[in-house]
């Protein structure tokens, strides 16, 4: 393993480089999970009720330094509107496994078992140290997501976040001091490598971000013997049906593909709408998308923020380019635009085909194509051929024909009359499907469940078995 001392930090606004990021040697990665493995046992033993005391603690603590987070979010990510929902909406996630987390893991009542004499008493047993590996989208929140229910379940966290937001770290870690929770969730930065070492340290990793990292982790994991929750890419679809509110499937689609600048798994990312009224959504689509303006160069003025990681940059100018040379159109963007960093202005394309890298590939940009199709049913099929299941929508003024659709998409989450839902509500259970990871679902109640294994006393009530020995004389 080839070891960096520091990495640069790039400002995505202006594109420059404004510091460095220390990197965690892969020794110091080990230790930091061995006093974890150590603080473990006596961090179970407090119970449930003492360890959401601690989460809800980490909430006020949280609370306390909001506005110092969003600016290290604003610089980390280059975008102030979303730093503030992710803020506020870390809050309220934290709090909630606080107060639900007991119930979710109460033992339930001793049961009897088919065989008479025998009584069975379910129990959980939390994995010592869980390695969280989050991404650079929503640097707070993907952290969290995981580690925040892995902690509440007795479980140690190891954390990586990526090394394009790191930023955030050091005020993560004061507000973990003064939760009581630095002993039990430990931060650790770099790139590569240093995830390598997490997954090496860990008895269980949760990994978010691209379908070919997370098949290395998977890889990984797997010669280990251990657990991984993957949450992937996504290329999610849109299907407006003809009896669809075309204005509100407009304002919806416009706010479900190009909030956060597009840059999140559960964008909306391709449209398909039924050929009766696609002029009209097409047209009330343009005029959303031309009314979004760049957050340039008062971040809290606009609504589209830069994109944030470099590497970025040159995959969607690649996507951009080929779409309209193979005779795709833009109604709105069309190009990037550097303001020392680089932006993508909402860009809507019609004309596309499915073979486009545009309507395949992950785009992670404002970036929306729309494609006109005869029926429902080629609107089905054109959402489903895709090696991507993470989330869907669909919009139609038939609340059966919702249903009915929905119900044949192939994806852990649709929301229906709305777009990307699953991203604000996280109490309904969902997994990934087809590419866009596995594991159990990181969202609703049952979750926790992914950070215990089940345990089962099998109590002999005090009967004598029959396939017992004879008893010796």
């Amino acid at each position: 393993m080839t070891e960096t001392s520091t990495l640069p930090l790039r400002n995505p606004r202006s594109g420059q480089i404004e510091g460095e990021l220390a990197v965690t040697p892969a020794a110091e990665v080990a230790a930091a999970a061995a006093a974890l493995r150590a603080a473990q046992p006596q961090w179970e033993r407090q119970g449930i009720e003492r360890r959401c005391e601690r989460l809800a603690a980490l909430a006020e603590a949280l609370a306390a330094r909001r506005d110092a987070m969003i600016e290290m979010l604003l610089a980390d990510t280059g975008r102030w509107h979303e730093s503030v929902i992710e803020v506020d909406g870390t809050l309220a996630a934290i709090r909630r496994w606080a107060a639900q987390a007991p119930a979710c893991l109460a033992e339930p009542a001793p049961r009897q078992d088919a065989i008479p004499f025998i009584q069975a008493q379910q129990t959980w047993v939390p994995y010592p140290v869980v390695g969280v590996i989050s991404p650079w989208n929503f640097p707070l929140m993907l952290t969290l997501i995981d580690a925040v229910p892995a902690l509440a379940a007795g479980c140690t966290v190891l954390a990586k976040p990526s090394e394009v937001t790191s930023r955030f770290v050091p005020l993560l870690r004061e507000a973990l001091a003064a939760a009581g929770l630095g002993e039990v969730f430990a931060l650790v930065t770099g790139a590569g490598d240093t995830g390598q070492a997490v997954i090496e340290a860990c008895d269980h990793v949760c990994f978010t971000g691209s379908v070919a990292t997370g098949r290395k982790v998977a890889e990984a994991c797997a010669r280990r013997f251990i657990p991984a929750s993957l949450e992937l890419g996504g290329k999610d679809p849109a299907l407006v049906l003809s009896d669809a509110d075309v204005a509100q499937a407009a304002r919806a689609l416009a706010w479900g593909s190009f909030v956060n600048g597009g840059q999140s798994c559960m964008s909306i990312e391709r449209v398909y709408v039924e050929a009766p009224v696609a002029e009209a959504f097409i047209a009330a689509l343009v005029k959303e998308a031309a009314a979004l303006d760049l957050a340039w160069p008062d971040p809290k003025q606009g609504r589209i923020g830069p994109i944030i990681a470099a590497s970025q940059v040159e995959l969607v100018r690649r996507q951009l380019a080929e779409a309209l040379a193979g005779g795709a159109r833009a109604l709105t963007g069309g190009e990037l635009v550097e303001h020392g960093g680089t932006w993508c202005p909402p860009t809507v394309l019609v004309g596309v085909d499915d073979d486009m890298a545009v309507m395949r590939e992950e785009s992670f940009a404002t970036v929306l194509p729309v494609k006109v199709v005869a029926d429902e049913n080629e609107a089905v099929a054109c959402a489903n051929a895709s090696e991507f299941g993470l989330s869907a929508a669909v919009f139609s003024g038939d609340p059966e024909r919702a249903q009915r659709v929905a119900r044949q998409l192939h994806a852990g989450a649709v929301s229906i009359n709305d777009a990307s839902l699953t991203a604000m509500v996280q109490t309904a259970e969902k997994q990934s499907f087809g590419h866009s990871g596995m594991g159990g679902s990181r969202m609703g109640s049952s979750s926790i469940r992914r950070f215990v294994r089940a345990r089962a006393l099998l109590v002999n009530t005090g009967v004598a078995s029959p396939w017992w020995f004879p008893a010796a004389e």
